[in-house]
């Protein structure tokens, strides 16, 4: 089965520009850390198929097509609460190993080595239509 883990971050002035970057350097370290740790992790095990960190919420567009097709740009809006900030895809052989992994990367470790106990957001990846 196929997941994608989704972690999301806040709007606030912090978050939405400069995200952990405003923390202590040692927790910065601690925190990527975390994350490499746990992707070389998923890695050895075959469950990971990949990961990335996205670019900051206020870098973020939104696009969409005009009646003529073309693309219309709009900024971030102010009224959204969270931005998607970083993802995985995982293989794994059950939905439960795959909030097993979620749970395990919600705990990173935030400010003071404090576990940021973050919402990982878990969907499976459709491989085709829903059996009939």
């Amino acid at each position: 089965m196929k997941f994608i883990m989704m972690m999301h971050t806040k709007t606030d002035a912090a978050s939405a520009t400069e995200g952990i970057m405003t923390w202590p350097v040692e927790d910065i370290q601690a925190h990527i850390g975390f994350m490499m740790a746990l992707n070389k992790d998923l890695k050895e095990s075959g469950e990971l198929v990949s990961a990335e960190g996205l670019s900051w919420p206020s870098q973020a567009k939104l696009i969409r097509a005009d009646h003529d097709g073309l693309p219309v740009t709009d900024g971030i809006f102010p009224e959204s609460k969270e931005f998607l900030i970083g993802f995985w895809i995982i293989q794994v052989e059950s939905a439960e190993r795959a909030y097993a992994i979620a749970a395990k990367a919600s705990a990173a470790p935030g400010r003071g080595g404090v576990p940021l106990n973050m919402p990982i957001e878990v969907r499976q990846i459709m491989a085709g239509p829903p059996d009939a």
